[in-house]
């Protein structure tokens, strides 16, 4: 064996065996590769005229930060929400957002502004921590949202919310754990384990932005041809498409798409990378009459939904379909 390879393949080892071990210790591990400060300088290289979109409580809008969902065993994850202030006593509809980062890096944080915007066109809105693959491979990161769901059931009435009027927002990973979401709900397989068994996990409305719905397709599946560099995908199944392709597939939203899917909005940038698996994944809610909108917008790096002159466009999309779904506008 090649003596480069060789060392590769001790090192993604060693990485798979700490991500398991991670959640016995106390240590939490973390990779600084996507955070907000390092995707501004890479961007601003291509684009000079980006500009990140700040964080701005609006004072319309109360919130309340660092809540736990969930402890499993010391180990406190944690949620915060953006709630409307408001005179009347109507329930809202309310939306999770979950973070990007190839399932391995980035945080809540980074969807504050659009958390914080959505709020105040009148959502209320939680942005979720959940494990990283750093941490814990799949399936743990669909536990813990799916955990987070239960508990904004749970607590719907104390923070003004209709809880049959839930959607999931994702960018990147996020986007495909949105999609997941949406397209397994209360299946048992994927429902984990928490004291909020009783409250149901399906949402009606996803928002997937540039997040892939299908890993078996050659954007997804044929990254790990050079061990030096393995895959998002890998780092998160632990195992490449060829070592264990049911993983990759049982992850795929596409394959779980039927009559009780909710609607979907697609925004996407123009990077044909983060499309894989959507053209026929609307075909597919097409078969079963399920309302789709799809937006391409020209010109864009991946992560756009962070930046002006992008943002505003991208928020556009999202009230417009969110409204159309839950307030019949």
């Amino acid at each position: 064996m090649n003596r480069k390879i060789f060392f590769v393949l001790i090192f993604v080892i060693c990485n798979i065996l700490f991500a398991q071990e991670g959640q016995k210790s106390n240590v939490i591990p973390r990779d600084t590769s996507f955070t907000t400060n390092n995707t501004n300088a890479k961007v601003i290289l291509e684009y000079p005229n980006a500009k990140l979109v700040s964080s701005k409580l609006p004072k319309s809008i109360k919130a309340i930060k660092n809540i736990t969902y969930v402890n499993y065993s010391g180990r406190k994850l944690h949620l915060e929400l953006f709630v409307p202030n408001k005179k009347n006593k109507k329930l809202l509809p309310a939306v999770i957002l979950i973070h990007g980062g190839g399932w391995r890096s980035g945080d809540r944080s980074m969807e504050w502004p659009m958390a914080q915007h959505l709020a105040a066109r009148g959502y209320v809105t939680v942005t979720v921590e959940y494990r990283l693959s750093v941490e814990a491979l799949y399936p743990a990161a669909i536990y813990d949202l799916k955990t987070a769901i239960k508990w904004l059931r749970e607590n719907s009435l104390k923070y003004g919310i209709d809880s049959s009027k839930i959607a999931t927002y994702g960018c990147s990973a996020g986007g495909q754990l949105a999609a997941f979401l949406g397209t397994t709900g209360n299946i048992k397989k994927f429902e984990g384990s928490d004291r909020n068994s009783d409250h149901s996990t399906n949402v009606q409305a996803v928002i997937d932005i540039d997040g892939i719905v299908d890993f078996t397709t050659g954007e997804e599946n044929g990254k790990d041809k050079n061990p030096a560099k393995p895959s998002a995908g890998k780092l998160w199944f632990g195992a490449t498409y060829e070592g264990k392709p049911e993983l990759w597939l049982e992850a795929s939203p596409i394959n779980y798409v039927s009559k009780k899917s909710p609607p979907i909005l697609f925004i996407n940038s123009s990077l044909p990378r983060y499309h894989a698996g959507r053209d026929a994944m609307i075909e597919k809610l097409n078969h079963y009459g399920i309302y789709s909108e799809v937006h391409t917008i020209k010109d864009t790096p991946h992560p756009f939904w962070l930046f002006h002159p992008w943002f505003d466009e991208t928020l556009e999309y999202i009230v417009k379909f969110l409204d159309n779904i839950f307030k019949g506008k």
